[in-house]
């Protein structure tokens, strides 16, 4: 009997492919597990199983596989039921949601070797210089690789004199996969086996009595293992015997010491002892209460308290209940400078029980994690993780948490899968039968609509912990500010006052400009010409630390001009400001304060999130200057003061959802102030100080600002009332993607009516050289969302049927926010 393999490629085709496996392959292979197989013309791929059977493929002959990767599945079934929901959800493929999910460490591609056809009679007389020089370097090497090969011609591009070795069949070529994970071995020592006695360990000091160092070693190993039976690696060892590795490298020549190696995780933690779970307050104790009850009932619950009431409290009391049931617990936060700040939180209370899983973790690190929470270790028991920790292999999940469920950067938006962690997370919950806690002070509007509908547990904490006062909120009208000179740079007179003060006492200010670099425009004086990005519809943004103007959306750099590019003139002036720019005016006008900065500019590096964060809760820093990054769940004890710079960039933004993130960011960033017993005070400096959302924040009146913006929802047609799909088409063709949308738009029109906006540019229409245009779909709540999408699909494949079409990329953000 024949056996046929089905297998999911990392590839963004909406199909699997069948493999030939032989009966003993077949007996061996399980659904979750990898195997290297052959793709196109002489590319390997890592495939996952999905499932084994007997029916061949119709349309081609089955190749066989290559090789089976590993001994148990790495994937299991809930995680490709969970996988195949969101490419469905989604509308992308299962191939997308596979390279999006697994470490790229196991997703192992092919890479070319180059060898030496040893039977043919090579004429050096006919081969040019850069063909000799490749068989040159062949006869001295066995294999050579691509980026080898291009070293030695010292050209990028090979592929002609690779072709051509071919076609004088000097050369031939092989694909070999290689495993890109390689497990950490820490090298350690013991004392060989024929001194373990005292007799023979006594004679070997008097042989070494004309050696002192190498004695030395031999002693300090001696005194090392008698204070404790852990192993002893070799750095202790030198540190502690004061010696080098020369010495101890010639005694393991000599067999006196016996060197071996342990596996080791890559991400370890110093910990002390654990300390005690914190009581809980009434208020607490309380939504606790809640927050159990909605979960009998099998509820989504939402858990709103205000900044600073404790909600990591309740969380840790619910982790430990869970704990104690032997459950594993995923804890999803939507910002990476988050986690740093909660894990020694976390720590104090589980210890080595943590793992954390995250972009900024390098891939041998994430391996490390997806292994331990697949064979459930110990030290994988609570995950936290940013949204990508949603496709780790849990087995026995038990609790879900979303804290600051309201954060827009728990949405994909490049490449695909473009889902929504929080979202995604509800239906992992429900697949693995787990609860799940949404928290956070300022809800999404979707959400707290759940809540009001009784589908979601709702849970609340209306005081801040210790009793500890709302901070005191003040509206300054900037506008007016300049009329009357009261206002430095950006600064206002209030402002200004308030940060002297808060230094005068020795208190910490946070202030928000949610906008990196210098200033956004570099405009010429004379004739108005502003510097553009070459690739993008976009002005180049001025970075006053390197000296260069930067695009914001493909990386492209130049130095800072010092005259206008179209007339020549050298009298530059920059408009708008940024968070280098508030940097610098602080700098002036507080030259004794400590300042630093937070931005994607300066959080780059793996630990910088770390320094930056420690610096300021050790009081090392006076101020911070930040982007949102500041506004999502830090907690600084010393900080009296936040000073929002231009509120109103938040405000005039084009987005349905302006008006509910600017509450939410600025309500946010807010409560980073006075959380403990002194009152804190925030400065929101705004051209518009009478704006109704404004007046809203500072009076904390959430619920009036969601039944407004439910009703501005409602008469639109924006979700929570409707769902939407946007669909944005890529050219690098202007008239090709304008006719390609018109004809797409065209064609849902006559399928959904009235409920298609578009197409239509978004506000930046060419990132990267590729003009955009959008297409927005509004579908009724009673109207089925599977079936629209099955629709929307049926004109993809007719639009994808017109030649002149077809190159135009299309892509879908389901529930576009």
């Amino acid at each position: 009997m024949e056996y046929f393999v089905n297998i999911v490629l990392p590839i963004p085709l909406e199909r699997h492919f069948t493999y030939s496996i032989t009966p003993d392959e077949a007996k061996i292979l399980v659904p979750g597990m990898r195997v290297s197989v052959p793709f196109g013309k002489s590319k390997i791929y890592t495939g996952l199983v999905l499932q084994i059977h007997n029916i061949p493929p119709e349309v081609y002959e089955a190749k066989e596989i290559d090789q089976i990767l590993d001994e148990f599945p790495i994937v299991n079934p809930i995680q490709l039921q969970h996988w195949e929901w969101v490419a469905n959800y989604y509308m992308c493929t299962l191939g997308e949601v596979m390279r999006s999910a697994l470490p790229s460490a196991f997703l192992l591609e092919s890479e070319t070797l180059i060898l030496r056809n040893t039977d043919a009679d090579v004429d050096e007389s006919q081969l040019k210089d850069d063909e000799f020089l490749v068989f040159e370097a062949l006869q001295h090497q066995a294999v050579l690789k691509v980026h080898e090969v291009s070293a030695i011609v010292e050209r990028k591009n090979v592929l002609p004199i690779l072709n051509r070795l071919l076609d004088k069949n000097i050369i031939y070529l092989k694909e070999e996969v290689y495993e890109q994970y390689k497990p950490k071995l820490v090298k350690y020592v013991k004392l060989g086996k024929e001194y373990l006695s005292d007799d023979a360990l006594e004679t070997l000091l008097e042989s070494l009595s004309r050696a002192p160092k190498q004695s030395q070693v031999v002693l300090s190993l001696f005194q090392l293992q008698g204070n404790s039976q852990k192993p002893i690696s070799i750095t202790d060892l030198e540190r502690y015997s004061n010696s080098s590795k020369a010495v101890v490298k010639a005694l393991i020549e000599k067999e006196i010491l016996e060197e071996y190696h342990i596996r080791k995780d890559r991400v370890t933690y110093d910990l002390d002892e654990n300390s005690s779970i914190k009581n809980l307050n009434e208020y607490q104790l309380k939504a606790l209460k809640d927050i159990q009850v909605s979960f009998k009932e099998d509820k989504v619950t939402l858990l709103k308290g205000v900044t600073s009431s404790g909600k990591t409290e309740v969380y840790v009391k619910l982790i430990s209940e869970y704990l104690e049931q032997g459950k594993q617990i995923l804890y999803l936060l939507p910002e990476i400078a988050l986690t740093t700040q909660l894990i020694t939180r976390l720590q104090e209370y589980f210890g080595e029980k943590i793992s954390v899983f995250h972009s900024k973790y390098n891939i041998q690190e994430r391996v490390e994690v997806w292994n331990n929470v697949l064979k459930k270790v110990g030290k994988a028991q609570i995950v936290i993780g940013a949204r990508s920790s949603l496709f780790l292999p849990f087995k026995d999940l038990g609790l879900i948490i979303v804290d600051e469920e309201h954060e827009g950067s728990f949405k994909q938006f490049d490449p695909a899968p473009r889902y929504h962690a929080r979202d995604a997370a509800i239906v992992l919950a429900n697949l693995h039968r787990s609860n799940i806690l949404l928290g956070s002070a300022t809800p999404s509007i979707e959400s707290y609509y759940n809540v009001h509908h009784g589908k979601y547990g709702f849970a609340e904490i209306n005081r801040r912990f210790g009793n500890v006062l709302m901070p005191d909120m003040e509206l300054v009208d900037f506008k007016e500010a300049l009329r009357k000179r009261k206002a430095k740079g950006h600064f206002s007179e209030r402002l200004l006052e308030e940060i002297e003060e808060s230094l005068v006492n020795g208190e910490q200010i946070i202030l928000f400009q949610n906008r990196r670099g210098f200033a956004p425009v570099l405009e010429c004086l004379t004739c108005g010409h502003t510097p553009q990005c070459s690739n993008c519809d976009v002005t180049l943004t001025y970075h006053q630390y390197k000296k260069q103007l930067r695009c914001h959306y493909c990386g492209y750099h130049t130095a800072l001009p010092e005259s206008c590019a179209a007339c020549g003139s050298p009298d530059l002036d920059t408009k708008g400001f940024g968070t280098e720019q508030v940097e610098e005016e602080v700098r002036t006008l507080f030259p004794d304060a400590k300042v630093g900065r937070m931005d994607l500019d300066t959080t780059r590096g793996k630990h910088a999130y770390e320094k930056i964060i420690t610096s300021f809760e050790q009081q090392e820093m006076d101020i911070l200057v930040g982007t949102q990054m500041l506004t999502k769940g830090l907690d600084f004890r010393n900080v009296s003061l936040v000073g929002v710079m231009n509120a109103d960039s938040l405000l005039n933004f084009p987005d349905y959802r302006a008006h509910e993130k600017t509450y939410q960011m600025l309500t946010q960033v807010s409560g980073r102030a006075g959380r403990t017993q002194k009152r804190g005070k925030v400065i929101i400096q705004s051209y518009n100080p009478y704006h109704q959302i404004l007046k809203q924040v500072t009076t904390g009146d959430y619920d009036t600002m969601y039944a407004e913006q439910i009703y501005e929802r409602e008469q639109y047609k924006y979700p929570p009332i409707n769902r939407i799909i946007k669909i944005t088409f890529k050219h690098k063709n202007y008239n090709t993607l304008n006719e390609a949308a018109e004809w797409f738009s065209g064609a849902l029109r006559t399928n959904f009516g009235g409920t298609v906006l578009g197409p239509e540019f978004p506000p930046i229409s060419r990132i990267r050289n590729q003009y955009l245009k959008n297409v927005l779909v509004k579908i009724d709540k009673r109207e089925s969302l599977g079936r629209t999408k099955r629709n929307i699909k049926r004109i993809e494949k007719s639009f994808n049927s017109i030649s002149m079409y077809r190159s135009v990329r299309v892509i879908y953000n389901v529930d576009h926010i």
